[in-house]
């Protein structure tokens, strides 16, 4: 099971959570063997990430699917709470991620993501000169 969490703790809390709904399982039963961070294999490309959710509004629930361009999974889905958080007011303890996907460009559906796509970005040079002692 991966959990996206800001700490371990938080993890651990998300985990007994998510599998207290999933069997009939409580913390005092079970034990946790392992809980450590996974790493992306390429965190230098940038990639298109989906991800389905389900969270709990003022009104009720609702599932959504979202898309973000990033580094990193982790980074794709730090972008999600805060924009879940920006534009629903949704907090994280109401947000499950059921789902976190790579997906190809060609796949892509939402137009924030697609307009990256075909365009070449380029970066300033890196000014790697000692700074001038000049003051005006």
């Amino acid at each position: 099971m991966r959990i996206f969490a800001p700490n371990h703790v938080v993890a651990k809390s998300r985990f007994w959570y998510f599998v207290s709904q999933l069997k009939k399982m409580k913390k005092s039963s079970g034990e946790i063997v392992y809980c450590g961070q996974v790493f992306e294999k390429s965190p230098l490309r940038v990639k298109n990430f989906g991800i389905w959710l389900r969270y709990d509004s003022r009104s009720g629930t609702h599932n959504m699917y979202r898309e973000y361009r990033d580094l990193t999974t982790a980074g794709a889905v730090t972008q999600c709470y805060r924009d879940m958080g920006a534009r629903h007011r949704a907090r994280a303890h109401s947000i499950q991620i059921m789902k976190v996907e790579e997906i190809a460009a060609s796949k892509c559906r939402r137009p924030a993501v697609k307009q990256f796509h075909d365009q070449i970005f380029r970066t300033a040079a890196k000014h790697s000169g000692a700074a001038s002692d000049e003051h005006f």
